[in-house]
């Protein structure tokens, strides 16, 4: 089978204040269904911050591997390209980040309200993000 590389460049990559590590783009938003696609990329070999997810994410890996981290930093899991997964919310907090190579994934996050909540070391609440944030971040022109 042919091997194929994720062609990223028309992809317009945002950043959220806070969060080192990761890039964010919001591909797509039903507001009515509280529904959004969101294409975020990890870098190699790094962890974004401590946080939790507060609804529904489904992720689908398009580059690289999706690592995922125990809150004390131990490696979790790690999902190769190809890999979808459905994740409900959950009170256990986690970090997220790239393998040898920056990872690009496609969230699909379901929720109206409080979507993540990103925490310090000590698990307290720093920064709460909600689906307003990611709708101040989606760029319809041109779509």
């Amino acid at each position: 089978m042919a091997e194929f590389a994720f062609d990223e460049r028309n992809i317009r990559w945002k950043q959220i204040d806070g969060i080192d590590h990761l890039w964010l783009s919001v591909l797509d938003v039903d507001d009515g269904n509280g529904v959004m696609h969101v294409m975020l990329k990890f870098s190699a070999n790094q962890k974004i911050i401590l946080h939790r997810h507060l609804t529904l994410n489904k992720t689908i890996t398009i580059q690289g591997e999706h690592r995922l981290y125990h809150a004390d930093g131990r490696l979790k899991e790690v999902r190769p390209v190809g890999t979808c997964v459905i994740s409900p919310a959950s009170d256990e907090p986690h970090r997220e980040g790239g393998g040898d190579q920056d990872a690009i994934i496609l969230f699909i996050v379901y929720g109206n309200g409080a979507l993540y909540e990103a925490l310090d070391d000590e698990s307290n609440v720093i920064m709460t993000l909600c689906a307003q944030d990611f709708i101040d971040l989606y760029d319809r022109v041109g779509r």
